[in-house]
């Protein structure tokens, strides 16, 4: 070492640091860290004590580099050791355990894993929360002693999020409130001097809210402890809680999403319980419409139809249905009216008893269901004008079942643009039928008509089906293709109006003759009495009463007699 010193008398601390350690550790590796000289360099002194330090600095190095090394190599192993679907499962582990809560916690113990490994992790677990918790605290404890005081406040500072912390807001708006005094004008600071106030003051006045709190809570406080039935255990188990309510870090709340997550199942967990949710009030249960989910009913169409109910419209072809429909209602009404009167009539008149005449009546009636049955239902069938070339619409036209036979006809007719052709009847039992209607039918004599009624009715017959047909053809306009109606025939509803009246002849019949006769024109004749008689009437009433009577006399003094005050 002397001769090292004397041949290199000037040589600084920094390169005796480097020639020692290239000679001491010249197996480690290339890129190893070096630290900085925390000593001044020496100008002048001692040169045995400036190797000597040089030396022991060295030695330190190279212990450190040694045991950098070392840990490098075992964490190399460590990470060799796991994979990378290991350091996953154990990332989400530990992130399960930080951020899951009590739920994260019991699905870690329901996986399966080995008390060791469950410790392990749970260790782990708090020691990056305590570290997280105490950034700034370590990040300033592996500091070295030659950084300064800025670096160290920037190290140890909040670090940016992206938004302006609430506390710089308010300094800056602060800041901002005054504009900044001239250097000028600034005198020199002071440093003020803190003064101590050792008078008695009186206690601060609290608000009712605030002493209201206090009573609450040291009542319940002194309830709870007195309470016979809790143990010594849970009455210290309750005071730990209340000291805990004030330590600094009692409440800390997640900076995360699942983290609020797991605090709210938490709470939840804990008020059920409690028995928290047992008597909660039920509120009524919601209607829902079933059409509302119904993939075949088109959105807006559905809502379309719940604010026209809502708000009491219709379209405008139903307003158009309706008017069709009463206008054909009266139509038929008076043809049936007027057809049944002059029936009746001209029944009557060819003479007979009543009993005769009724008998004739009925005869009508069956040889009317015989040639023209009474259709009860007709089932109508709508091809859009764009479906085919030839639009047909089909008719199904249910008879009613005759007295005889309990069995229906069913009747299909196609009705094209040009004519109307028949295809087939489809009835059981046909030829039983045909027979009983030919054997009938000899019996029996023609339908009931009136070929002069017919001739004076024609013309307000025709302007009424040509009225329907014109409001028909408008409704078909707007109305879509399931909705659309048929066209009015005079021959149709005059022989829907001959089989619906035909049965109700023999009663009309009846009523005619058993009603008592009106008389249109009044009799006068000889009465005994006098003219003055025909004013009054044959009933008197007479009043008697005890009051002076009111006369003459009595009225010209209230006319002209003197005013009494």
């Amino acid at each position: 070492m002397h001769r090292l010193v004397s041949q290199s008398t000037f040589k600084c601390a920094r390169c005796l640091r480097a020639i020692k350690q290239q000679n001491a550790v010249s197996n480690l590796h290339k890129n190893a860290s070096r630290q900085f000289s925390q000593a001044s360099p020496l100008r002048g002194g001692d040169t045995s004590k400036v190797t000597k330090d040089s030396e022991d600095q060295a030695s330190i190095e190279a212990q450190i580099l040694k045991q950098a090394s070392k840990n490098d190599s075992e964490k190399k192993g460590a990470e060799k050791e796991l994979g990378a679907m290991s350091r996953r499962l154990l990332e989400a582990t530990e992130d399960a355990l930080l951020e899951g809560g009590r739920a994260g916690r019991k699905a870690v113990e329901e996986a399966g894993f080995s008390e060791e490994l469950k410790a392990r992790l749970l260790e782990r677990v708090e020691a990056s929360k305590f570290k997280s918790e105490n950034v700034s605290a370590f990040t300033e404890a592996s500091f070295a002693s030659n950084i300064g005081r800025g670096s160290r406040d920037i190290a140890t500072g909040q670090a940016w999020t992206g938004q302006e912390a609430a506390e710089d807001t308010v300094l800056r708006m602060l800041d901002d409130a005054r504009k900044p005094l001239n250097p000028a004008l600034r005198g020199p600071g002071k440093i003020p001097s803190p003064i101590v106030d050792l008078r008695l003051k009186k206690q601060p006045k609290q608000r009712p809210g605030e002493r209201l709190a206090n009573a609450r809570d040291k009542t319940s406080i002194y309830t709870i402890s007195k309470d016979s039935q809790m143990s010594e255990r849970e009455r210290e188990e309750f005071r730990k809680e209340l000291k805990e309510r004030f330590s600094p870090g009692a409440r800390p709340m997640p900076n995360s999403i699942r983290g609020l997550a797991a605090l709210a199942n938490e709470r939840i967990e804990d008020a059920i319980a409690r028995g928290q949710f047992k008597n909660i009030p039920r509120g009524k249960a919601i209607e829902r419409d079933a059409r509302a989910d119904n993939p075949f009913i088109d959105t807006t169409e559905y809502i379309m139809n719940k604010m026209i109910q809502r708000q009491d419209i219709v379209p405008p072809w139903i307003e158009k249905q309706q008017e069709l429909v009463k206008t054909a209602n009266v139509f038929r009404t008076r043809l049936r009216n007027d057809w049944k009167r002059h029936a009746a009539r001209t029944i009557a008149s060819r003479g007979g008893t009543l009993q005769e005449q009724m008998r004739t009546a009925e005869i009508y009636a069956q040889s009317e269901a015989v040639h023209n049955p009474k259709k009860r239902a007709v089932e109508q069938i709508s091809v859009p004008t764009n479906a085919t070339d030839d639009p047909v619409m089909v008719k199904i036209v249910q008879e009613v079942p005759s007295s005889s036979t309990g069995h229906s006809v069913i009747q299909i007719r196609a009705e094209t643009k040009e004519d109307e052709i028949d295809i087939g009847n489809i009835s059981p039992l046909e030829t039983n039928k045909q027979a009983a209607s030919g054997q009938t039918s000899a019996a029996l004599p023609p339908p009931f008509r009136i070929p002069s009624w017919e001739e004076s009715e024609q013309s307000y017959l025709k302007l009424a089906i040509t009225d329907l047909n014109s409001k028909t053809r408008s409704y078909n306009l707007m109305a879509p293709d399931l909705a659309k109606k048929p066209y009015f025939s005079l021959e149709r509803e005059l022989q829907s109006c001959y089989a619906d009246v035909a049965p109700q002849l023999a009663a009309a019949i009846k009523e005619r003759a058993t009603r008592p006769a009106k008389e249109l024109v009044e009799k006068i004749g000889h009465r005994p009495g006098g003219i003055m008689e025909r004013f009054g009437s044959d009933k008197v009433n007479v009043y008697d009463s005890k009051r002076p009577l009111y006369g003459f006399k009595e009225f010209w003094n209230d006319l002209f007699g003197e005013k009494q005050a």
